[in-house]
């Protein structure tokens, strides 16, 4: 019998590659599972709540610029509100002629919001919901109330503070 000397190949052995692989994807699979959702962008973002308590926008005139009319009185629904989604403030009205105003931004990761069903607005983000009557969560992920906005009114005439 002749005796062969066995040379090693040169390069990475098969478990060095095998290791090398295997702590990459699991790198990858942990920065996936580890960083959170960012929010979505506001340009692309729709609502899909309904009826007429769900505006795009408030007034061409500079509304909540300090002064100019942000709405009637009448155009905001007794038990409800109206979203102005260029002053992202929702206003509304939880008891005859009492009218008041909330950030339409997201408390859990700044997301705006417009998509309003009878009292509540929803964010599309992360699925949290809040009442428009008081600013309270009403669905988690959210903890944290939705920030109150100076209002004031005037006869007919509803303006940001």
């Amino acid at each position: 019998m002749t005796s062969e000397s066995v040379q090693p190949k040169s390069g990475p052995s098969r478990r060095t590659l095998v290791a090398a692989v295997g702590a990459a994807g699991l790198t990858v699979a942990l920065t996936a599972c580890g960083s959170e959702e960012e929010p979505s962008d506001p340009s692309t973002e729709q609502g899909a709540g309904g009826g007429a308590t769900n505006e795009g926008g408030g007034s061409s005139t500079g509304a909540g610029a300090g002064g100019a009319a942000l709405a009637k009185t009448a155009d905001i629904p007794e038990g409800s509100g109206k979203i102005f989604k260029d002053e992202k403030v929702v206003v509304s009205q939880p008891t005859a002629g009492e009218f008041k105003a909330f950030s339409t931004i997201c408390t859990h990761q700044n997301c705006p919001m417009v998509d309003l069903k009878d009292d509540i607005i929803s964010c599309t983000c992360h699925g949290s919901q809040f009442s428009v009557l008081d600013g309270s969560v009403k669905k988690a992920p959210a903890v944290k109330p939705l920030e109150e906005k100076q209002i004031s009114v005037n006869g007919d005439s509803i303006t940001l503070a």
